[in-house]
C-alpha cells in the first residue's frame, strides 16, 4: 500500500522497516548506516538529511539502563564470577547498540520528514 505524496506513512513504519518517510516503499539505506541519496519509489530528495549524533545520545542512555538493570539483577539472583560479567555483557551492549542505531536513525528520519516535509524537496546546499 503506497500513500499518497504529502501523506506520509507513520513514523514508526517508516522507522521499523526503514523505508522511504514518504511512500513507506523505498529503502533508506544503501549500506548499514548510508541513507540513500533519493528515494528509488517516490523520488524523495533524502541526501541532505543529517540526524547527528541524536540516535546515539538516545542509545547510550537506553543500552545503559537496560544492560545495568540485567547486571544487578543477575547479580542479585545468580551471584556469578566476575568473569561471566566480563564474558557476559559486552556483547549485550554491542547487539543493542548495532540494532538500535539503524532503527533511531530511521525513526529520526522519519519524524524530520513529518515536520518539515517542505525541506525535502530542496536540492541540498
Amino acid at each position: 500500500m503506497t500513500a499518497k505524496r504529502g501523506a506520509p506513512v507513520p513514523v514508526l513504519r517508516a522507522a521499523f522497516l526503514g523505508r522511504c518517510p514518504r511512500c513507506g516503499e523505498g529503502k533508506l539505506y544503501k549500506g548499514f548506516l548510508k541513507v540513500v541519496d533519493r528515494c528509488a519509489v517516490c523520488g524523495l530528495n533524502l541526501g541532505a538529511q543529517d540526524t547527528g549524533d541524536g540516535p546515539v545520545a538516545f542509545i547510550v542512555l537506553i543500552v545503559g539502563g537496560i544492560v545495568v538493570g540485567l547486571a544487578l539483577w543477575v547479580e542479585a539472583t545468580y551471584s556469578p564470577p566476575m568473569w561471566v560479567h566480563v564474558v557476559l555483557w559486552p556483547p549485550v551492549i554491542i547487539g543493542l547498540s548495532l540494532y538500535l542505531l539503524q532503527l533511531l536513525k530511521s525513526l529520526l528520519i522519519a519524524l524530520q520528514f513529518k515536520h518539515r516535509a517542505e525541506d525535502y524537496d530542496e536540492p541540498p546546499p
